[in-house]
């Protein structure tokens, strides 16, 4: 004999409920040339056709949110995170009825950070309901795009969330390769805050206390060789405030 609740599972009725589809979208920055970019997509298909949009799609009804993530990126920008050193970390949820003009839509948005040496970014090739996938300057889409669905906002609070980060913890270094030079490190402030106004000799005595030198260097294009950094606290005390 059923149990109560087993019971009520039974005469359960799930379409007398509104549908919600579930989505994820990304924002995935790295740096290169002392610039932030993100990885954006072309849409291939209505709604939006043509817009320029972040990489994202439906979760699969045996996925997590996580998991979806992975592979819509892979499947849209041909960027497998697995294969990169990076971080990934959950952003927001985004669920104004009106942000999908198809059906209601919830988005659980992620943040990823790529790391790179500042000198070139990884190939993205557009997946099948894709037009085109392409690093971009954050900034100037900010000044100068007009993003699909809600990305713009999604986007900016992306930004926003590094942008405070990288104030007290060494967030920034995600952005790196797991030994680097304070020149790359101040380079990823720059362009994150969008600014050219960090003093070097100021940015190496706040950072040098939260970093381990590794006893190894590097040769440069002039000057002598720098020495190569790791982590050593997460944490900066004090923080390091952007210029204003």
């Amino acid at each position: 004999m059923a149990t109560e609740e087993e019971q009520f599972l039974q005469d359960y009725a799930p379409r007398e409920y509104p549908s919600v589809a579930l989505t994820v979208d990304l924002v995935v920055f790295a740096v290169k040339a002392s610039t932030l970019h993100a990885a954006f997509v072309r849409r291939g298909g209505h709604p939006f056709k043509g817009a320029l949009a972040l990489p994202g799609g439906f979760v699969g009804p045996d996925e997590d949110a996580l998991t979806a993530a992975w592979r819509e990126l892979q499947e849209e920008t041909g960027l497998e995170l697995g294969a990169h050193r990076g971080h990934v970390e959950q952003l927001a949820t985004y669920s104004s009825p009106g942000r999908d003009p198809r059906m209601r839509v919830v988005s659980v948005a992620h943040l990823a950070l790529l790391a790179t040496d500042g000198s070139a970014l990884p190939a993205l090739n557009p997946g099948t309901d894709t037009a085109a996938a392409q690093w971009l300057p954050v900034y100037e889409v900010l000044a100068n795009e007009t993003l699909a669905f809600d990305h713009r906002a999604i986007l900016t609070a992306a930004l926003d969330r590094l942008a405070g980060k990288i104030e007290y913890t060494l967030t920034a270094a995600r952005l790196l390769p797991e030994e680097f030079t304070l020149y790359q490190l101040r380079q990823v402030y720059q362009a994150v805050w969008n600014t050219d106004k960090l003093d070097a000799g100021n940015f190496t005595r706040k950072m040098t206390g939260a970093l381990r030198d590794t006893g190894r260097k590097v040769l440069r294009d002039k000057g002598a060789p720098a020495a190569l950094f790791t982590v050593r606290d997460e944490y900066l005390s004090p923080p390091m405030m952007r210029p204003v």
